[in-house]
């Protein structure tokens, strides 16, 4: 009985480990099918609503879409940093069957830069044409 007992202990020790492992999560996989022109926006030509959501979210990590009359705004934020020096590279923004694809990065500061030692926010916003479509930030 004891022997029965500890065995069932076991299963239910391990069980949420083994759902872990077993379930891990998947990047998934865009196809390319065509480019995207874009620019990226100054804080001055941000929509006011749309900078309203960022000073809303800056603090914290993420990623959202603002359609404005006339464009597609994607916005995308790092959270809080340290300091300033830190800067956003956007890797790749293309279009794929699933919708839209950007992927950013974030490049933070040399270890010889000086910079402030202020908390900062580092975010970028990207304009393109107007379109409705899913977009997919990637990681």
């Amino acid at each position: 009985m004891k022997n029965k007992i500890g065995r069932l202990l076991l299963f239910f020790a391990l069980l949420p480990l083994c759902m872990a492992v077993g379930c891990g999560t998947e990047k998934e996989e865009y196809t390319k099918t065509g480019d995207v022109e874009f620019t990226v926006v100054e804080e001055a030509d941000i929509p006011k609503e749309l900078l309203d959501a960022i000073n809303g979210k800056k603090a914290e990590p993420f990623k959202l879409t603002y359609l404005a009359e006339d464009a597609l705004y994607l916005g995308q934020g790092y959270g809080e940093q340290p300091s300033g020096g830190y800067s956003i590279a956007v890797e790749e923004l293309f279009q794929a069957k699933e919708g839209i694809c950007l992927k950013t990065k974030l490049i933070g500061p040399a270890a010889d830069e000086k910079v402030t030692t202020a908390v900062t926010y580092p975010y970028i916003v990207i304009k393109l044409q107007k379109m409705e479509t899913e977009v997919h930030f990637l990681e």
